[in-house]
């Protein structure tokens, strides 16, 4: 746990972060340095659309899953890589979603940033 503690402090020290959330599968949060209706609202709304998108992917095809996602809008970008066992920090101003693996036990890592 003290891997994924010192990577969120790596995270969250990089220039334009806003936040960081840590999501069980479940989608419920369970680390946070935004205030809870945020923390809320992302945990929520991404688990739902991870889930949905990785159901997608495999109703296409039922060998595949999904390795990559990545949503852009005006203001932030949102980038989910399920199933990989480190923390990457793709675009350093941007939301990041990325699964960590802390004790055998699947983790969603978003942080909120500006682009």
């Amino acid at each position: 746990m003290a891997e994924v503690e010192e990577t969120l402090k790596r995270l969250q020290s990089q220039k334009g972060v806003q936040g960081i959330i840590v999501v069980n599968t479940e989608g419920i949060p369970i680390k946070s340095t935004m205030d809870n209706p945020t923390t809320t609202q992302y945990a929520n709304l991404m688990h739902n659309f991870i889930l949905k998108a990785r159901s997608t992917v495999r109703e296409i095809d039922p060998q595949n899953d999904l390795t990559f996602l990545r949503i852009r809008s005006k203001k932030n970008e949102i980038m989910v890589a399920p199933g990989l066992k480190k923390l990457f920090l793709y675009e350093k101003e941007y939301i990041v979603l990325s699964p960590a693996h802390a004790a055998n036990y699947p983790l969603w890592i978003a942080i909120l940033a500006h682009q």
